[in-house]
């Protein structure tokens, strides 16, 4: 019997994998700005507002990705959402890691001079760690666990109101407030002072670390890594300074409120609490140390996710209202229909209100809270459109292209609440791919996105069933215009405007006082 030899198969199989190997190398990277030698596209992209480059040379290339060098650190900019979903979501475990190398966590010189975002699992690589801190997360927040905050977003709506009609004029104040009184209430079980909580405080200093460190790129140290020795008085090293002072805050984000429940619990005084809960679970007689840091970490980023988008989404739409008062009267239209004006608001006339919640989408369209999300990381070569993806490149979800797409909504700068209806006012239940972006992507996307939406929703039936919201007049009678400018960062907000409010009726206006004294 012949003796067939393995050479010829050998030969064949050596041949198809340097074949696949050179059909690789022949892919192009995608395409993007050309950049100079080593530094690549460092000066290209703009230090503010970098989404808006990123979607003019998506559409200068006509291509869903483009490419950047940023000094040998390889990024993709996602552009579309029909790409972002078959990346993020269909190729989810290639793309669910994070990029480890930036400001917000990466250790400078070995002395933690850096943010100090490691506690929070939004920041974290994809693995054990992230799973276990999303794992406790999720026990609190899922769909229906937030029902259960509904109580606390209700009542945080309504105060709103009572502090509208005390002081119009500090109308930013009052969401940071309401905001931090209910993510602090649902994660700590502790109640916030009318004005200057320290709580409260303690958070605002650590978000605004938090922003303006946590876009890939915002420090040149995020590009070239060996930045991070160059020692704080040197010309240029602003990045740590800054670095060493935000991580104070964000230290005490983690560690005040906590301490401040297990003081709670010690004295029997704690109320009920995702923390309260946490801390009940475990045995005096066993080191709960990691645990507690774990859930100390947990907490803190609630706090991060809950307020960031509740403070942002609801100053644009402010912002939005009066520069569309059609759409206010439209709004308040269907409220009085659905309402009348002898009630206020509650989350039982959700299902009634389409249009109210039409304008609460068009708002997480319109202004998106994080413009780029938090950056991804690839894992390992892939292949888009005939384009070479390399592994270990920073990722990027350009939210503000996806949802100022031309092609799926028409005028995108306009604000139209409509695009989210159907012909007969209902919600379109086709329109539910613009959630994607507005709360990031894949197994990373926003898990305290529930409560986030419902906190969102009741503030804005109840506002705009209760106020007129318009231009304040100046000296001369003359209305003033908002400059319509945003902060840049991971979350953005609108630049300081002035904005009127005014009770709709005595009647409305009784409605809320009462609210307000039941409240107490």
């Amino acid at each position: 019997m012949a003796v067939v030899s393995p050479l010829p198969l050998l030969l064949l199989i050596v041949a198809f994998v340097a074949a696949a190997l050179a059909t690789r190398r022949k892919r192009p990277l995608p395409p993007g700005p050309k950049g100079v030698p080593l530094l690549g596209n460092i000066y290209d992209v703009p230090k503010s507002r970098e989404w808006l480059a990123y979607q003019n040379w998506s559409r200068e290339y006509d291509s869903d990705i483009i490419y950047l060098n940023l000094a040998g650190t390889p990024v993709v900019v996602v552009n579309s959402i029909d790409a972002a979903y078959e990346l993020f979501e269909r190729r989810s475990s290639l793309y669910s890691d994070r990029y480890l190398h930036s400001l917000c966590v990466r250790d400078l010189d070995g002395l933690q001079s850096r943010v100090g975002c490691d506690w929070h699992f939004v920041f974290m690589g994809y693995g054990d760690r992230w799973r276990e801190r999303r794992r406790v997360f999720h026990q609190h927040f899922h769909p229906a666990a937030a029902l259960q905050h509904r109580p606390r977003a209700l009542k945080g709506a309504r105060v709103l109101l009572n502090r509208l009609l005390d002081t119009p004029d500090d109308f930013m104040g009052h969401l940071r407030h309401m905001a931090g009184s209910l993510i602090i209430g649902v994660a700590y079980g502790l109640e916030v002072q009318p004005k200057d909580d320290p709580f409260v405080a303690t958070a605002e200093r650590a978000l605004h670390a938090i922003a303006m460190a946590g876009n890939a790129g915002s420090f040149l140290v995020d590009s070239i890594p060996i930045l991070r020795y160059v020692p704080t008085w040197f010309p240029g090293a602003e990045f740590r300074r800054k670095a060493i002072e935000w991580k104070k805050s964000t230290t005490a984000m983690v560690e005040v409120p906590f301490k401040a429940v297990k003081r709670a619990i010690a004295d029997g005084m704690a109320t009920p609490s995702m923390i309260a809960s946490l801390l009940s679970t475990l045995d005096e007689s066993d080191d709960s140390t990691d645990l507690e840091k774990l859930y100390s970490g947990v907490a803190a980023a609630a706090y991060t996710g809950g307020s960031d988008t509740t403070v942002s989404a609801l100053g644009s739409f402010f912002l939005a209202m009066i520069l569309y008062p059609d759409i206010q009267r439209k709004a308040q239209a269907e409220l009085d229909r659905v309402i009348g004006n002898d009630r206020l608001p509650e989350f039982s006339d959700q299902r009634s209100l389409p249009y109210i919640s039409a304008v609460v989408q068009e708002v997480l369209r319109w202004r998106p809270v994080t413009p780029l999300a938090v950056p991804h990381r690839l894992t390992s070569e892939d292949e888009f459109h005939g384009y070479r993806l390399p592994a270990g490149a920073i990722v990027v979800g350009n939210g503000w292209a996806m949802l100022h797409d031309e092609k799926r909504f028409p005028s995108p700068e306009e604000f139209i609440p409509e695009r989210f209806l159907t012909p007969d006012g209902q919600l379109n239940d086709k329109m539910k791919d613009a959630e994607l972006p507005a709360f990031g992507f894949g197994r990373r996307i926003c898990p305290g996105r529930y409560l986030a939406c419902a906190s969102l929703w009741i503030s804005v039936a109840s506002v705009l069933s209760t106020m007129e919201i318009h231009k304040p007049l100046d000296d001369r009678g003359t209305p003033i215009e908002p400059s319509e400018e945003y902060t840049t960062g991971l979350v953005t907000y609108p630049l300081p405007f002035k904005c009127g409010f005014k009770s709709r009726s005595k009647a409305v206006e009784d409605l809320i006082r009462a609210a307000a004294f039941q409240l107490d």
